[in-house]
């Protein structure tokens, strides 16, 4: 039998990685986890929840305007950047040591250098130049922001890794792409003070979100008086001698801003990994093939998280890493459930969904009720706030199931983790309607919506 220097070998830090390495340590497997940079991955280091406490911050100015409307009375407000962002790296610090004491105490041996394939079972330590082996091998390396080499000038722009970390903070940025990152960003700049451009080269931001609530977010964020440009793209950027950025588009011309950040997708971290070395096959993507239960084409070696681009969220990384221990270290074979995956755009105001939209719903049954209330929220008839929420249920006409819920406005991604154990459980509209209503709240109309709004049949809209 073949001796192992460890059971199993992590290479990567984030979510999908150390929950798999935490695991097999505390079974009792001999377990060792490497990380090049920062252990927390993606989400802790430099995404969601910098971008959550981002988000926070660019709240407050609407808070300060909205507080006059209930009586109070602020004073002078100032913001100060590098106190967010030294506040910032004080938080995440903290997350990363959790994340290193956790492995720890669970006995997986924690290792700080970059690690790559170099044949079957085999992995070198880039530190150390040291060849280990293990009985298996758990890639979990994510992925990065793809840096759009073939923009001209691509190399003066910034993505959301910088973003956090801004020397100071611009007087205007243009914000290229539609995805949720890009729409997160600009509202979050454009509540810091700066005069934000979105720039996408789509007819309307957020593809394959439902229609009424790209379109409700649209036009709030031009209410708020962020500048978006649909159907154009970025052709080049170029600086002044001043250093500011001028970004020549397709369609508005030259457009000269203090930043550039390019939120045009994200690209799997496989590069430079060594997988043809091991027999790990990629898709055209650079993403790692697998199969259901997390597997690549070699074996002893699985795959988890961004890296494979499934579904690119931390808790779709965790769900996968604890089906792999079920699976490989419980004698419990144990797929991912990729199906009705409930998720949030942190965006100003907020979208929350689950399920399916009215548009992919309607292709696929004959026939749908959709209800759907469009409001202005409580809090907003004293600010004064123009804000208005859209609460959506889309339902299968033939058994009356909840195949999708909508929701934009103040606190939709709370509401979305809820309503996801609700859809995944099966419920239908009849469990909806019997559910007694929380009053005065939002959600409540998600519960009181007795009527349909319209119907959809054979994929046309009807009354």
């Amino acid at each position: 039998m073949t001796a192992f220097d460890y059971d199993l070998f992590v290479i990567g830090g984030g979510s999908g990685g150390v929950r798999s390495g935490r695991l097999a340590a505390a079974l009792g497997k001999k377990v060792a986890i490497a990380e090049e940079f920062r252990y927390g991955g993606t989400c802790v280091i430099r995404g969601c929840v910098p971008k959550k406490l981002y988000v926070y911050a660019s709240q407050y100015s609407e808070h300060f305007e909205d507080a006059a409307g209930f009586g109070w009375t602020v004073g002078e407000s100032r913001f100060d950047w590098a106190k967010l962002v030294a506040a910032k790296e004080q938080e995440i610090s903290r997350l990363e040591g959790l994340y290193r004491k956790g492995l720890a105490n669970s006995g997986a041996e924690i290792l700080d250098t970059r690690a790559e394939l170099v044949g079957p079972n085999t992995v070198r330590l880039l530190a150390s130049g040291k060849t280990v082996t293990a009985e298996r091998i758990v890639i979990a390396v994510g992925g990065h922001p793809s840096p759009h080499d073939a923009l001209p000038g691509h190399e003066l722009c910034i993505s959301s890794n910088e973003a956090f970390d801004l020397a100071e903070l611009p007087k205007s940025i243009l914000i290229a792409g539609g995805g949720y990152i890009a729409i997160e960003f600009a509202n979050i700049f454009h509540g810091l003070g700066v005069e934000t451009t979105l720039i996408y080269r789509g007819k309307e931001i957020l593809s394959r979100f439902d229609q009424d609530l790209r379109r409700g977010l649209h036009a709030a964020m031009e209410e708020k008086g962020i500048r978006i440009l649909c159907e154009d793209i970025i052709q080049s950027v170029s600086t002044e001698p001043q250093g500011r950025r001028v970004a020549q588009t397709m369609k508005h011309g030259e457009l000269v801003v203090d930043q550039v950040m390019l939120a045009l997708g994200r690209v799997p971290n496989t590069r430079g990994l060594g997988l043809e070395n091991a027999g790990v096959k990629v898709n055209e993507r650079g993403a790692i093939i697998v199969d259901a239960f997390s597997r690549t084409s070699a074996p002893g070696i699985y795959a988890l998280g961004d890296v494979t681009d499934r579904v690119q969220l931390t808790p779709v990384a965790i769900h996968e890493a604890m089906c792999f221990i079920e699976t490989e270290y419980k004698n419990n074979p144990t797929s991912p459930d990729h199906d009705l995956i409930a998720t949030a755009v942190f965006s100003q105001p907020e979208i929350g969904t689950v399920g399916m939209t009215e548009e992919d719903a309607a292709r696929k049954f004959d026939e749908l009720e959709v209800y759907r209330a469009e409001f202005r929220p409580m809090k907003a008839t004293l600010s004064g706030r123009k804000e208005r929420m859209i609460m959506k249920l889309v339902v299968n006409a033939a058994d009356r199931k909840v195949v999708g819920a909508h929701i934009l406005g103040h606190d939709a991604g709370e509401m979305a983790q809820l309503l996801g154990i609700s859809l995944k459980a099966g419920c239908t509209k009849d469990d909806f309607d019997r559910t007694m209503a929380v009053h005065p709240t939002a959600s409540e109309e998600l519960v009181t919506m007795y009527q349909p709004s319209y119907r959809v049949r054979k994929g046309e809209r009807v009354a």
